[in-house]
């Protein structure tokens, strides 16, 4: 197949698992076009099946800011014509979904072939940009106008059919990490980099924007210093990244806490962690998550969201309700103090999303939607 890609390029999950699914649909076979600003975070291999086609703006005084959605609809229709492309998958509602059916548009008034549009939700374009009153039936009448419509887990699913009243089937197709690179054990991490032999590893990764909670990570991580010797990392950065600076001066923690920015190989330094903290006011499904349990690492995170699909509260991980970083801090202590419960978890971690996350399932069950709306 030969099959478009549109995501937002920048640290992020939706661009993350976008950019995984493009080098894995490559290593099948298929030819992959990414269409965007700027070339995907995570897209750091050549690979003569993936090809970039940069979406270029036009600065303009009549404008203040430089349009992108109609320079994207346009380069979608160009490649789309120039490649025969079967396929323009795009990932994230806004406004990818809406550049998508103006390229389709576009396409059909030249009388060209129009590849099926597919529509990928991967959270807060549906729990936070799309329920805006501004973008609401714009959201609603491109999720509408795709082909085809995938969520990332039946949480966000279900909250799509309720909120935008969606009466096109969902098909929901789980987020994914690659066996091969996230496992419990990296030649790469060591943890003399971070920490003392007698101290303890917490983590987190993020794109610390408010929804992260970020401020909670640090409340948690203070709790669990206070008992047992411990150091923080911070991967990733964002809006809130001075916030929490700010946060951790203020509690006298800066000795403790590492921040090591955007890091495209987290696999890489997972491995080291004993603990992961992901306390998010909203999680459509937690692919850091899912990273930190692939590289055998236990969780814990917010109850009522989809984190759901991928802890299992006392098997993997630990789930509270949003905010409760008190609860959050004492299983972490509890877990870490108890060194059998913790190597337990740790195996149970990494065998159980491989059995139901790794690539190899997800990617086909993907493939088998492509083929299942192509000949719809």
């Amino acid at each position: 197949m030969k099959i478009g890609i549109t995501c937002y390029p920048v640290a992020g999950g939706s661009g993350i698992v976008a950019t995984e699914l493009g080098q894995q649909l490559a290593s099948r076979g298929h030819d992959v076009h990414f269409i965007s600003y700027a070339m995907p975070f995570r897209l750091d291999k050549f690979d003569s099946r993936m090809m970039y086609h940069s979406v270029e703006t036009t600065a303009y005084p009549l404008f203040k800011h430089d349009p992108y959605t109609l320079p994207l609809a346009a380069k979608m229709a160009d490649v789309a014509r120039s490649e025969n492309l079967d396929i323009l998958h795009v990932h994230y509602a806004i406004p990818h979904a809406t550049c998508a059916y103006l390229a389709k548009s576009l396409l059909q008034s030249g009388g060209h072939h129009v590849p099926k549009i597919i529509t990928t939700l991967h959270g807060t374009d549906i729990t936070l940009v799309g329920v805006d009153p501004s973008f609401f039936d714009i959201t609603r009448f491109s999720i509408q106008a795709s082909d085809g419509i995938t969520a990332v887990s039946h949480y966000l699913a279900e909250e799509t059919q309720e909120v935008f009243r969606i009466d096109k089937p969902i098909r929901v197709v789980h987020n994914f990490f690659d066996p091969l690179r996230f496992k419990p054990s990296s030649a790469d991490c060591s943890r003399k980099q971070f920490v003392t032999d007698d101290e303890l590893l917490i983590g987190h990764v993020s794109n610390f924007r408010p929804v992260k909670r970020v401020t909670d990570v640090i409340d948690i991580f203070d709790r669990i210093q206070t008992e047992l010797p411990a150091k923080l990392i911070l991967i990733g950065e964002g809006p809130d990244t001075i916030l929490a600076r700010r946060q951790i001066t203020k509690r006298n923690l800066a000795s403790k806490v590492l921040f090591l920015g955007n890091q495209s190989r987290p696999e890489a330094l997972l491995p080291c962690v004993d603990l992961f903290l992901m306390p998010s006011q909203e999680e459509s499904f937690g692919l850091a998550a899912l990273e930190a349990l692939a590289c055998g690492v236990p969780v814990v995170g917010s109850a009522g969201t989809g984190l759901m699909e991928v802890i299992e509260c006392g098997v993997n991980g630990y789930l509270f309700p949003v905010g409760d970083t008190a609860s959050m801090a004492r299983a972490g202590i509890d877990l870490l103090k108890d060194k059998h419960r913790w190597l337990r978890f740790k195996t149970a971690a990494s065998e159980r999303v491989r059995q139901k996350f790794s690539a190899e399932k997800i990617v086909s069950e993907y493939e088998q939607y492509y083929t299942e709306v192509l000949n719809g």
